[in-house]
């Protein structure tokens, strides 16, 4: 005998079943326009157009710091279900709270305001002559309203703004791969793989993931009463999806960058590179359609950074909504003031901080998604410590003082690819859970 179906039940679990799905894609969508800003959108292009070839090997390199980094983080995030001082507490609350303040400094001084310089160079100015600051002013102002708007960012963004993303970015790299022969040139830079991993700093990920995952993390909360594990597993997901999406586009544009290379002069710039990439895919409609992507890949980072930065005040001061309110507007107004830096001054100016802070954000990123019990607050500390102290070396070699540090590069491994901090990182990691292991033997 067949066994009555109840259809209303079955429907009642597909609709449950859609909605989950529904809700995994816009967090992942949200996740991604966060994540995808003025860097993501203008190194790829000319890290492919210097490679060729080799292409692959830089989108490997990119892959490790700006999309494998930034998703461990996110799901350090949904593990952690914290703020970004969680990530740091481990090695003592004075040090993730110093972190955390350098953090948002940097975030809320170079990659916000970025973002409304390439959209003024890239999306304004060739079509309106309006001032840079007039453009940083309506623009940050836009910002504001949507940061002050906080409990609708993660749908506005996951349903809207991605997709409209997406759509541009892949119509850009698909006409270009299907319309080009698949011929290089010779490549322009010596070591691919290291050097974009050091291009890979520039997009900020590693630290766009603790500060935008905390956006997640408190949209999530306002959207939802879910369980811990629920949380969590959205998130991850997320995260994972997120940064599957990432890896498409960058391998996309890198690869689209490389068969053009013959194209352009090799001493073009990021900005003119990819505006010529969008005219040869799209012609002349690609103007319009380019200055779109530029200013929805921009605006949503920088909502991220200030919604995130003044998140985080909020949680330090009570909950303090009026907290939250002057964060969120000193935020926007820094941006309009270092948004009149144009775009390689503010790359340029960067490379000293992230030379420092990004090493300490990758190894906390790592040792928070590591089970627990391989990440002690004694591995923490051995790990973190270790990790600031190597990166000493290529923190200033950075700044371009005319130190000669060949006697240290020499001495260190991989100190000559201003990779120096990697394998002490990881030789304290292992020593220090071997000590761990051996007192609890003994």
């Amino acid at each position: 005998m067949i066994p009555d179906l109840d259809f209303s039940i079955i429907f009642q679990q597909y609709l449950s079943y859609m909605r989950q799905v529904r809700e995994l894609l816009v967090t992942a969508f949200a996740l991604f326009s966060l994540f995808f800003g003025a860097g993501n959108l203008i190194l790829p292009p000319m890290l492919g157009f210097k490679a060729g070839p080799d292409w692959w090997l830089v989108a490997l390199g990119f892959a490790v710091s700006a999309v494998f980094i930034a998703i461990l983080g996110i799901r350090a995030h949904a593990r952690l279900q914290g703020t970004i001082f969680d990530f740091g507490v481990k090695v003592s609350p004075a040090f993730s709270l110093v972190y955390c303040y350098i953090v948002y400094a940097i975030s809320i001084s170079l990659p916000s305001p970025r973002t409304a310089s390439v959209t003024h160079e890239m999306a304004i100015a060739p079509f309106f002559e309006v001032s840079s600051l007039a453009t940083s002013f309506f623009y940050f102002g836009l910002v504001l309203v949507f940061a002050l708007n906080r409990n609708k960012i993660l749908d506005i963004i996951g349903k809207l703004m991605t997709p409209a993303i997406l759509l541009i970015l892949l119509a850009i790299i698909g006409l270009i791969i299907f319309s080009k022969p698949f011929e290089f040139v010779e490549p322009l830079i010596a070591h691919p793989f290291s050097y974009s991993i050091l291009e890979g700093y520039q997009t900020f990920d590693a630290i766009g993931a603790v500060v935008v995952g905390g956006v997640i993390i408190v949209s999530v909360n306002l959207k939802n009463n879910k369980t811990y594990e629920e949380k969590r597993k959205l998130i991850a997901n997320a995260g994972w999806l997120a940064g599957g999406t990432l890896l498409l586009v960058y391998s996309g544009l890198m690869l689209s960058a490389a068969l053009m290379q013959s194209d352009f002069e090799t001493d073009i710039s990021r900005t003119a590179l990819l505006q010529q990439m969008s005219l040869f895919a799209l012609g002349p409609v690609g103007r319009g359609l380019f200055s779109i992507l530029v200013g929805l890949a921009c605006f949503t980072t920088a909502v991220g950074v200030v919604t995130g930065t003044a998140d985080f005040v909020r949680s330090r001061f009570s909950d303090s909504k009026s907290a939250y309110v002057i964060t969120a507007v000193i935020g926007s107004l820094l941006g309009v003031l270092m948004g009149q830096l144009e775009v390689g001054y503010i790359i340029d100016v960067a490379l000293p901080a992230l030379m420092f802070i990004y090493p300490i954000t990758i190894v906390l990123i790592i040792l928070n998604a590591l089970p627990e019990r391989w990440a002690s607050a004694g591995v923490f500390k051995s790990v973190v410590w270790v990790t600031i102290l190597f990166s000493i070396p290529d923190f200033l070699q950075s700044l371009n003082l005319g130190i000669d540090l060949k006697a240290v590069n020499t001495l260190i491994p991989l100190s000559d690819m201003q990779l120096g901090w990697v394998l002490p990182a990881f030789l304290a990691l292992i020593v220090a859970n071997g000590r761990t292991f051996f007192k609890k033997r003994n």
